[in-house]
């Protein structure tokens, strides 16, 4: 499948730091579902690691993941948009893992906050988007 591009308006919701779901699959095919933190690195969905747990090690093994997030809550709309992405993890093991996951808390927690565990090596990981759906423009 070919890579999609991460519309404008996906990109915006990203930036604002949406907690997100990722799915990623056992090696029995059941679905194993994480709650992230993503970023942007240029046009790639990022996402940074410091452990080697249950979803890098799935994602190392078959990469097909899914990624799910909703916008802010409107209470005047009748269905929020959210979006769903199903996409192919790339992880990476590097020593970069904790910067990336400092930036992240200066979105996700408050710009004056510092990533709050030791600086280590670990695994960013990043996702080729195959395909966008969910409600909203990027839909």
């Amino acid at each position: 499948m070919t890579p999609s591009p991460v519309p404008a308006d996906l990109q915006v919701l990203i930036a604002s730091g949406p907690l997100t779901h990722l799915t990623t699959l056992n090696a029995d095919g059941s679905p194993q579902v994480s709650v992230i933190w993503i970023g942007l690195d240029g046009d790639d969905i990022v996402s940074g690691h410091l452990g080697r747990r249950v979803k890098i090690a799935n994602m190392e093994r078959d990469p097909r993941v899914v990624l799910s997030f909703t916008a802010p809550h409107d209470r005047t709309t009748f269905l929020n948009p959210y979006a769903v992405i199903r996409a192919r993890a790339s992880v990476e093991a590097s020593d970069q893992a904790w910067d990336l996951l400092d930036r992240l808390t200066k979105v996700y927690l408050s710009p004056q906050a510092e990533f709050p565990a030791p600086r280590a090596p670990g695994f960013v990981v990043r996702y080729q988007v195959e395909r966008i759906s969910g409600v909203g423009p990027w839909a």
